[in-house]
């Protein structure tokens, strides 16, 4: 059988896989017996704890996307040492405090899937959320990002409960739930000033059923008082506002629910086994017991 030689095109194309040109060199011409051999060069690997303190030292210099490809550099060089560990978390503050929170945010999930419990995980999960919450939006924009961030704090105060940064993490929790509610009381104001009453009655309920503790709950009550008023159903009227007097008895918002209701003759009367008592029951169980 007749012997066969790769073409020259199937020859280019394996060369320059290897990284070889096809210049027409004599060097570096396969056919030439006699051409020098190419030799690749190793390069060394730069020493870790060097590329640490490389890192370091232009985080201190506020270097950070400089940071950020160093220690990323480390992390690739020395992958499943102990040095990556502490690289790949000090990717995801480089780029933390560079204001890039989408690759914290990759870095920080890169990290809790390798380390999953180390000692440091709790600061990565802090990172993670951390970089949701500072991408939080306008309350007139979709707020998907905080979602994402109530999520992730919620994560990390049920993961590591006893970690130096769970205080913080309540207290951003109770300002993104805070957030949430806001935009469901806009969109339910602007349906109320359309008189699209049942999709008001909605947006208000879930401020009460899923964002009770924050500021929003006292207006949210008001106005389920104003939507069912305008529907005619009085009787959920009349409960919304008993429960607002019963838990903010001094709120403005109960005022004027109060007027609202005399207006048709009405007084405030709460029905016990309504989905609205029940869930300031379920929340606020003590006081409510205390009071019956």
């Amino acid at each position: 059988m007749p012997l066969t030689f790769p073409t020259r095109g199937a020859m280019a194309a394996v060369l320059l896989s290897l990284g070889v040109g096809l210049g027409g060199c004599d060097a570096l011409d396969p056919t030439n017996l006699f051409a020098e051999k190419y030799k690749p060069e190793a390069v060394p690997d730069t020493p870790a704890d060097k590329l640490y303190s490389d890192g370091l030292a232009k985080m201190e210099d506020r270097d950070f996307e400089g940071a950020s490809k160093t220690f990323d550099q480390l992390d690739k060089q020395y992958t499943y040492s102990d040095w990556s560990r502490r690289a790949l978390l000090m990717t995801a503050y480089s780029n933390y405090e560079g204001a890039k929170y989408d690759d914290a945010i990759t870095a920080s999930k890169r990290y809790l899937q390798r380390h999953p419990a180390s000692k440091d995980a709790a600061y990565a999960q802090y990172l993670m959320a951390m970089s949701q919450y500072k991408q939080i939006p306008d309350v007139t924009r979709d707020q998907e990002r905080s979602e994402r961030a109530l999520v992730a704090l919620q994560e990390l105060v049920q993961k590591y409960p006893n970690s130096e940064y769970t205080n913080d993490a309540k207290s951003k929790i109770q300002i993104t739930r805070d957030q949430l509610a806001a935009k469901e009381m806009e969109v339910g104001r602007f349906y109320l000033e359309k008189r699209s009453f049942p999709a008001a009655i909605n947006r208000f309920r879930d401020v009460i059923s899923k964002y009770q503790t924050t500021r929003h709950t006292e207006e949210a009550l008001e106005r389920l008082v104003e939507a069912y008023m305008a529907l005619g159903i009085t009787a959920e009227a009349q409960n919304a506002a008993a429960v607002l007097g019963h838990n903010f008895p001094d709120s403005p918002w109960y005022k004027d629910a109060y007027a609202l209701l005399q207006t048709g003759g009405l007084e405030p009367r709460e029905e016990k086994s309504s989905w609205l008592s029940r869930a300031f029951r379920t929340v606020t169980g003590q006081k409510t017991a205390s009071a019956n």
